[in-house]
């Protein structure tokens, strides 16, 4: 038997294109597109039994060739704030997403990668040697998953608890762009999970040369990951400055398609002590952003095992936010979520490692003899 295929994640062109060449016929491909698109992403079926609209030989087609499979749950952590951490495994690596309930909303934060290349020096991730990035299906997969387990189906019900989308957890999205572009477009489909694009946001570290592309071509809002006014203080806790400075990435911001006061680009802005959070460094910031759309997050650090870094004193904190205020920036404070089970913002790590290529292999060949009816 050849392994099945996964459509979660496939476009509705190339899940077209996909069942043409598992014999469906042509003139029937495009309303049993519109029926599983439906079943998977409105209703969030995680096999074909449960679609009972579907005609019986089709849904033995469709068992025989193809799967819906979601990552494996390996743990979930439920924080005394409601925050939730999943582990999620898939492909022999390991993930996180973590969602935050607020009274207005429910913020899912969607990892891009296995690992990160930029080790910022704040950022438990950048602790982790890059090791693949993550599928269309493992990105939806995570979104998928939020809802199976906040019971938060259909997609369309008034209500829900998934409210918004950050790629803002584990990688750099912008290094897996096309993966993230095809995940994001299932994301904002209006027949699919139907997150509008001011609820979906792209955070990144500032890969300058694809910031304008990510706004022609998956016209989300965007977050910077700045956290330093300096180019020197930069350099150290976001490498990628070295490569793009900030200059750069500001300008690269100031022509972000779509930024608009309506829809401003939010800056995220890591509190260390004594290392980015004096009045100097606050001026500065409001003074770099003018001319921008913007919104300022400042986020007091969140700690780790062998952090290299303190989070500034609360008291600081309250000064710093007071320049931004009067600035015209407002509540510019996010509140830390999940520090109880390391699901914070820069907390996020899991213990994958890249595999030798003949490891890879062997891996690869023991998961498809599972699969095979014994």
């Amino acid at each position: 038997m050849t392994d099945r295929k996964n459509l979660l994640g496939l476009s509705s062109e190339e899940m077209r294109t996909t069942l043409l060449e598992a014999g469906v016929e042509t003139k029937s491909v495009s309303m049993r597109v519109k029926q599983l698109w439906n079943w998977i992403y409105v209703h969030g079926a995680s096999d074909f039994a449960s679609m009972t609209n579907l005609a019986k030989d089709f849904r033995a087609l469709l068992e025989e060739r193809f799967t819906l499979a979601r990552p494996e749950i390996v743990t979930e952590q439920i924080s005394n704030d409601g925050t939730r951490k999943w582990l999620l495994r898939s492909g022999g690596q390991e993930y996180e997403a973590v969602y935050i309930p607020e009274s207005d909303r429910g913020t899912l934060c969607v990892s891009s990668q296995v690992g990160c290349t930029l080790n910022c020096r704040f950022c438990h991730t950048g602790t982790q040697k890059m090791v693949r990035n993550l599928t269309p299906s493992e990105i939806i997969g995570q979104l998928l998953i939020a809802r199976d387990r906040l019971t938060d189906w259909p997609s369309t019900a008034p209500g829900r608890k998934v409210t918004n989308v950050v790629m803002m957890g584990m990688g750099e999205p912008l290094y897996n762009f096309d993966n993230v572009k095809a995940a994001l477009a299932i994301v904002m489909d209006g027949d699919g999970l139907a997150l509008s694009k001011r609820r979906v946001t792209l955070s990144t570290a500032g890969v300058v040369p694809m910031i304008k592309r990510a706004g022609d071509e998956i016209g989300s809002s965007l977050a910077i990951s700045l956290h330093a006014v300096r180019d020197e203080v930069r350099d150290v806790i976001v490498p990628i400055n070295k490569k793009y400075k900030i200059e750069e990435l500001l300008e690269a911001c100031r022509t972000y398609p779509g930024a608009s006061n309506a829809r401003r680009i939010t800056f995220e802005y890591v509190m260390l002590k004594g290392v980015n959070d004096s009045l100097a460094d606050a001026k500065a910031l409001v003074k770099l952003l003018k001319g921008i759309p913007a919104k300022i997050n400042l986020i007091p650090f969140n700690p780790w095992p062998g952090a290299p870094y303190e989070c500034s004193d609360w008291e600081q904190i309250e000064k710093f936010a007071e320049v931004v205020n009067r600035a015209g920036y407002a509540s510019p404070v996010r509140t830390p979520r999940g520090r109880d089970i390391m699901a914070a913002c820069g907390q996020l790590k899991s213990e994958s490692v890249k595999l030798k290529a003949k490891d890879r292999i062997a891996e690869m060949e023991s998961a498809r003899l599972a699969q095979m009816p014994g």
